[in-house]
């Protein structure tokens, strides 16, 4: 073939070879495992550490202040002990919070491309680490057993939260562009689809159409169970711990809502049980009392997590952490939740408070018909017996 028949030919372009990135993923898993935690008493059952420490960079304020739970640390450490050369380091913690909520936080740091993140989470990490979702299992399992002691009315099904970050170290451009380059990439990890899934244009548009960058060198995207964050100087732990402290409030209103779902429809039966008439089981007044008691202490901790909600948008402020708290919570819609929260414990209230009047009213009702037989009845048949006796 001459050489200009040669370069009529078409030629198979070249595969570009894929990129390895240096990425550590942390997988959050948060538990409402009880109405509350006695952290001294758990200190006392785990080798735990009081409080967290938050590098304070960026423009967070001193006067920040994050909750306070017992740290436990449940490996020795982000380090390397692997013979694979993709994992560079594996470090799992837990966090205790007074509120009843656990939190299993696991960190491995891999070197891979955008391809093998997609299925990452399913990957051994070693012989005795299957995968992430199994070892957060089982360290959940083994932490509640010797925790539970120091936990107040312990739930037989816990509520569970989990989050996923994907945080990416010198990708060898700048963030955004690393960002438009792959966005296709990118959204189909963030959406939790297997690589090259088909997603049309409109969802890689609304996933990365609000990044949140304090710097030239950092950025990151946020969904609701997953986010990406890309900063050179791996400069991310405080996005973390916001990550961590929305989800949290979002798993206490989702469980506080859950709770209060289930207590409208006990509402609803006490309803018809006190409108029945002789059939069937009948609410006595000492139940009753019991169901107001009862509703006291979920609207005493429905309260008290409305306010710690609002507080932790206060104190955070109009500063950046700011920002990436009320994006997150925007897109969890807590707004929504809190208003579905407080809706639900209103009827709940105003339910209850018609049930006790209207039983109230019979108990009026009983007393003045004894009040007649007594003060009227009684004495006609006693002036009717004396005079037939004569």
């Amino acid at each position: 073939m001459s050489p200009a028949e040669k370069s009529l030919v078409p030629r198979t372009p070249r595969r570009r070879k894929a990129v390895v990135y240096s990425v550590e993923i942390v997988r959050l898993a948060l538990y409402d495992i009880g109405r509350s935690i006695d952290l001294k008493a758990a200190a006392a059952l785990l080798p735990g550490v009081p409080g967290m420490r938050l590098a304070r960079r960026r423009d967070t304020p001193s006067s920040l202040t994050m909750p306070a739970p017992l740290c436990v640390d449940l490996r020795s450490g982000l380090r390397k002990v692997y013979s694979e050369d993709s994992i560079e380091g594996f470090a799992a913690s837990a966090r205790l919070y007074d509120e009843g909520v656990m939190s299993i936080i696991v960190r491995l740091r891999v070197n891979a491309t955008l391809e093998e993140l997609h299925s990452i989470e399913t990957k051994p990490v070693s012989a005795s680490i299957h995968d992430l979702d199994s070892y957060i299992a089982e360290r959940y399992r083994a932490v509640l057993e010797q925790v539970l002691p120091a936990v107040a009315s312990p739930r037989d099904e816990p509520e569970s939260e989990t989050y996923l970050a994907y945080c990416f170290a010198d990708v060898g451009a700048a963030p955004n562009r690393f960002m438009h380059d792959n966005e296709k990439a990118l959204t189909t990890l963030l959406a939790g689809e297997p690589w090259n899934y088909p997603l049309h244009e409109s969802q890689v548009r609304n996933a990365m159409r609000n990044p949140l960058s304090y710097s030239e060198h950092d950025l990151a995207v946020f969904d609701m169970d997953r986010c990406i964050i890309v900063d050179s100087e791996r400069d991310y732990e405080d996005v973390l711990l916001i990550c961590e402290l929305a989800n949290y409030q979002y798993l206490e209103l989702r469980n506080l809502d859950k709770l209060l779902d289930r207590w409208l429809d006990e509402a609803e039966d006490d309803v018809a049980a006190l409108a029945r008439k002789g059939k069937g089981k009948r609410l006595d007044t000492s139940a009753l009392q019991r169901k107001f008691g009862k509703i006291q202490t979920v609207r005493l901790d429905a309260l008290f997590i409305l306010e710690n909600l609002e507080n932790s948008a206060k104190i955070i402020g109009d500063y950046f952490l700011g920002t990436v708290y009320e994006h997150i919570c925007g897109i969890f819609n807590t707004s929504g939740w809190t208003r579905s929260v407080e809706r639900r414990l209103d009827a709940l209230q105003n339910i209850y408070e018609i049930v006790k009047v209207e039983k109230s009213e019979r108990t009026m009702l009983i007393l003045d018909v004894v009040f007649i037989i007594v003060c009227i009845i009684f004495p006609v048949l006693q002036i009717l017996q004396v005079m037939l006796s004569s």
